[in-house]
């Protein structure tokens, strides 16, 4: 990916989105293609580092037992072992939502299998050994919450793109384009079949438009008309099927014949 292409970009993606009264992330999208993400072996599950980390605090839980409970205090939140039996399915879930990071005591790995696995896993969020999140009890805590600060994971979840923060709006455009290459550079080396895997890089703010790498203005003008006009006639082709699906259940009801055993079975009711 072309660095001077990437700060041109940028500067289009400034200039396009709207201000909002808070500081938005930037995002880089890229889009893939010749793969079969249903299949685990087509899937991208790695990690990344960025160059200049985000100024946003990175949340950490911290699963440990008193071997590292204290060495645990630079995280976000620490939750003991022992009071693992006490968590219930929701309050776990919303921990899934509440932290970025999960690293765990390695003597425990078990019990935090057993009560967090069924909802960490299917996030992507266990604590394991390529991040480097599963630690031992007489380890260090710190430099693993240093390292995951400036990690990012390459994932694939439910279809065929990676959506990654490479920093936020008030960072220098240099600094957001190193991010993007090296991002886009860890993706390359992920895929099977390198750039040819690669169908399209978009670059958006939190609550702005995507804009795809190399476009001019016109070009992104241009896009987002024909999207625009494409939306009302998928809409009405939708409006018009669920409609014609009622009709056709309504008439059918409607136009039910009565069966000769069911008009003998109402005389017999009415002799009796």
């Amino acid at each position: 990916m072309d660095k001077k292409q990437t700060l041109e970009t940028i500067k289009l993606l400034r200039e396009i989105s709207p201000k909002r009264k808070f500081t938005q992330s930037v995002d880089i999208i890229i889009n893939l293609k010749g793969l079969n993400i249903k299949k685990s072996d087509q899937n991208v599950d790695e990690t990344a580092t960025l160059v200049h980390v985000n100024k946003k605090e990175i949340k950490i839980c911290a699963l440990v037992g008193p071997a590292l409970e204290k060495k645990a205090a630079c995280c976000t939140r620490v939750i003991l072992n022992d009071s693992f039996s006490n968590l219930k399915l929701k309050e776990i879930k919303q921990l899934v939502k509440e932290f970025d990071y999960f690293v765990a005591q390695a003597d425990i790995m078990p019990q935090v299998a057993t009560t967090f696995g069924k909802v960490l896993g299917p996030k992507k969020k266990m604590p394991n050994p390529k991040l480097g999140s599963i630690i031992p009890p007489t380890g260090d805590v710190e430099p693993t919450v240093t390292s995951l600060q400036k990690t990012v994971q390459l994932l694939t979840r439910n279809e065929a793109s990676i959506k990654v923060p490479i920093g936020q709006e008030d960072f220098d455009d240099e600094n957001i384009a190193e991010n993007a290459v090296n991002i886009y550079n860890a993706v390359l080396n992920a895929l099977p079949q390198g750039k040819q895997n690669i169908k399209a890089v978009f670059f958006k703010l939190t609550m702005g438009p995507s804009v795809k790498l190399g476009e001019t203005k016109e070009e992104f003008t241009k896009r987002n008309e024909e999207k625009k006009s494409k939306k009302p006639t998928e809409a009405k082709k939708k409006t018009v099927k669920k409609k014609s699906e009622g009709k056709k259940t309504t008439t059918k009801k409607e136009a039910e014949p009565k069966t000769e055993e069911t008009k003998e079975s109402k005389a017999e009711v009415t002799k009796k």
